[in-house]
């Protein structure tokens, strides 16, 4: 995949809090960045009111964990550490984790919370930080959020939002602020599929190798869950080591015994070596399925 010299390609990968970016779409970042890609990641939210998900973690020294300040602070450290795991760049879109509120009845999200902010109020710092780094293509989630959670909703909604309103010069205008900018081509993540999941389990259990995926993934909720589509397939084995160090960078939430290294790298690589996305809507003509999200992009003068 190589590039004319005078391309200067730019992806903008829109994520709901600190360590989705590494879950969701990181092999295709650092790949591209380690391309030459100029990669940004925006994180919509702090990540204040995410739990310790990994049993073996212990608060560092000089932090705590016990407010959404220290929470904040310690998941920006651990963010800094991915991202530089990556290769790629990253900033923060400054709101506050909506967290998941659980029980019946359901409660009420916390006063002041990303999910609740209101459209045009959560998108202006995301328009303009569009216009300012002027992607060729944005990623984020399908209009589900990927799974129920408001953040990864609101994420979907505001990157949708930007995508559109970011080349019109008569919305979300701000003095001094960048010029109009239209990305070209919008993606959505495609990171848990169940077809991936019974790939794995098929191949695991071929290798006599016992798979934590069976029960699940043949359970009445599991075969009832629709499959979006996917357009493009971005080969990624070889990043497979950045991505896993990434994960491992949000040691607060990531157990290096958990889900996400549940399958062995030579059997993921085997039978399923891409990362997988949608193509919501393309500026560009392009045929799927690709396997770059640069299609119809790459060399033409778009790509300025």
């Amino acid at each position: 995949m190589s590039s004319a010299p005078h391309e200067q390609l730019r992806l903008m990968a829109v994520h709901a809090h600190p360590d989705d970016e590494s879950s969701k779409g990181a092999a295709t970042t650092a790949r591209y960045a380690a391309e030459g890609v100029d990669v940004l990641v925006v994180t919509c939210t702090g990540g204040e009111r995410g739990d310790v998900l990994n049993p073996s973690f212990a608060v560092p020294e000089g932090h705590e964990f016990d407010t959404l300040e220290g929470k904040r602070a310690l998941r920006r450290a651990e963010m800094a550490a991915a991202a530089e795991a990556l290769g790629i760049r990253q900033t923060w879109l400054g709101f506050v984790d909506s967290g998941l509120p659980e029980g019946d009845p359901l409660p009420p999200l916390p006063e002041g919370c990303f999910a609740l902010a209101p459209l045009e109020e959560a998108a202006a710092p995301l328009v303009e930080l569009v216009r300012q780094f002027r992607p060729h293509v944005m990623t984020t989630y399908d209009p589900s959020g990927g799974y129920p959670h408001p953040d990864h909703i609101k994420c979907h909604e505001v990157a949708f939002e930007a995508f559109h309103a970011a080349g019109d010069a008569s919305r979300y205008l701000v003095e001094g602020g960048a010029a109009p900018w239209q990305p070209l081509k919008l993606y959505y993540n495609h990171g848990f599929s169940m077809e991936r999941l019974r790939a794995a389990h098929e191949a695991m259990q071929a290798a006599g190798l016992e798979s934590p995926f069976g029960e699940w993934i043949e359970s009445r909720t599991a075969r009832e869950i629709p499959e979006r589509q996917a357009t493009t397939h971005v080969e990624v084995a070889k990043y497979f080591p950045q991505r896993d160090a990434a994960l491992l960078a949000h040691a607060s939430q990531i157990d290096p015994k958990g889900f996400f290294f549940a399958v062995p790298r030579d059997i993921e690589a085997e039978v399923w070596p891409t990362e997988d996305f949608e193509l919501a809507e393309s500026h560009v003509p392009t045929r799927t399925p690709e396997d770059d999200l640069f299609a119809g992009i790459r060399g033409t003068e778009a790509a300025r």
